[in-house]
């Protein structure tokens, strides 16, 4: 039997390290003044965060105090969250209902792309769509009492 996770006093941003993209965007982070532990995928235990392996290769995960995983837009918008003014209002729109599908189409023209973006290379180029990590991972259920999946 699996010890389950500890509490984190504040959420974990996780990026992917072999991704130069992933690897700038996640330097924004601390610039922003969010109030967040941002660590690479590559140094994290992944099932002991209950964070699920092949989804993180498409979407960003941010591991809650709580446990919860809020990925892809839903991720940003926690971090922006714990940012002061401005970021923080930016943040609560973002993770709004009404941004739920323009957030995530968002998040996934830049993540499809993010080989071609600013810091991008071919490494951080995305599963093809024969891959078994590509399939119906970008959706997940959302939980309607926290607008998280």
């Amino acid at each position: 039997m699996t010890p389950a996770p500890r509490p984190r006093p504040r959420p974990l941003v996780l990026y992917d390290a072999d991704c130069g993209f992933c690897t700038r965007a996640a330097g924004w982070i601390p610039r922003l003044g969010a109030e967040v532990d941002v660590s690479s995928l590559q140094s994290q235990d992944l099932d002991a965060l209950g964070v699920d392996r092949h989804r993180s290769e498409l979407e960003m995960p941010v591991v809650l105090p709580d446990g919860r995983i809020a990925w892809g837009h839903q991720a940003w918008a926690q971090v922006l969250r714990s940012c002061p003014q401005p970021w923080r209002t930016l943040g609560a729109a973002l993770g709004s209902p009404v941004m739920e599908r323009p957030g995530a189409a968002v998040y996934r023209w830049v993540a499809s792309h993010r080989h071609r973006l600013p810091g991008g290379t071919a490494q951080c180029a995305m599963p093809g769509p024969s891959s078994p990590t590509r399939p119906e991972v970008m959706t997940q259920q959302r939980d309607p009492s926290t607008g998280l999946g």
